[in-house]
């Protein structure tokens, strides 16, 4: 699996983070040094592989369309 928009936002002055965040077990979340990119949780039964593709895909939105994806906050 390639997962090139984490890669270079992590090459770059990015960074990612997973695990628990307050109430939600496991999210992901992607950020610049200017702002938060996305927000996703893991949803049940979803596979940790796919969890990081949806992020990958959420950078690539928020990097090329201005879209924020915030599955935390509502």
């Amino acid at each position: 699996m390639k997962l090139e928009n984490i890669e270079l936002l992590i090459d770059g002055l990015g960074e990612i983070t997973i695990g628990r965040v307050g109430p939600v077990s496991c999210a992901a979340t992607a950020s610049d040094e200017d702002q938060c990119l996305a927000m996703l949780v893991r949803r049940p039964e979803e596979p940790f592989e796919d969890l990081l593709a949806r992020l990958d895909r959420a950078i690539a939105d928020a990097v090329e369309g201005q879209i924020f994806v915030d599955e935390i906050n509502g």
